[in-house]
């Protein structure tokens, strides 16, 4: 892990996302205002919403994606199991269930996830209201190569000292999401386990 600055959320000119797919546009009180291409709402700052999937096994890894390199903000670097942004008129548990199917090749039944964070839009979030859910799960993974470069599995003291010695290695956002979710992660887990 080499030494590194916190990146800052940046556009990729070299994206293979669809930049005119429609998102729901929010108010403070994450509301539906409008829908907008997913290129206008990046390039604005509008407020949108998003979810994050934290994958953890038995043993109590968590397994991390590598973002591809042809995403349109972050690419490159390292996420949650799976994420993305809701779909115009899609719900909060219906784009997890597409994004852990989309990225990492699993079927995720609504009753299997976990919320344990709910996050109102802000910067460290790209403007995004966020919904984090937790599954248990041994894989294995089938990783969409448009959406993920690599993957593995982690424990949560490696992740410790890797945002530590090379934020830069990970998105803002994950950053911010594990400040928030690590320890109630690793406690939820135990006691499930128990």
């Amino acid at each position: 892990m080499k030494d590194s600055l916190p990146r800052k959320e940046q556009a990729n000119a070299n994206t293979q996302d669809n930049q005119s797919e429609l998102f729901d546009v929010v108010d403070e009180q994450d509301s539906v205002l409008r829908q907008a291409p997913r290129g206008e709402v990046h390039r604005l700052g509008l407020r949108h919403r998003a979810v994050h999937l934290f994958v953890i096994n038995t043993g109590g890894y968590l397994y991390l994606q590598k973002r591809s390199r042809f995403k349109d903000t972050s690419p490159g670097c390292w996420n949650t199991s799976a994420a993305g942004h809701l779909d115009a008129g899609e719900t909060y548990v219906d784009a997890m269930v597409r994004e852990a199917r989309e990225e990492i090749g699993i079927t995720v039944d609504k009753t299997m996830l976990h919320p344990i964070l709910y996050l109102p839009a802000c910067e460290e979030l790209g403007m995004e209201f966020v919904w984090v859910y937790r599954i248990s799960h041994e894989g294995p993974f089938k990783l969409l190569p448009k959406e993920v470069e690599a993957g593995g599995w982690f424990e949560p003291a490696v992740i410790d000292r890797w945002i530590k010695e090379s934020p830069g290695d990970f998105t803002v956002s994950f950053g911010y999401l594990w400040e928030r979710v690590r320890d109630g992660l690793i406690c939820n887990h135990n006691h499930i386990r128990q």
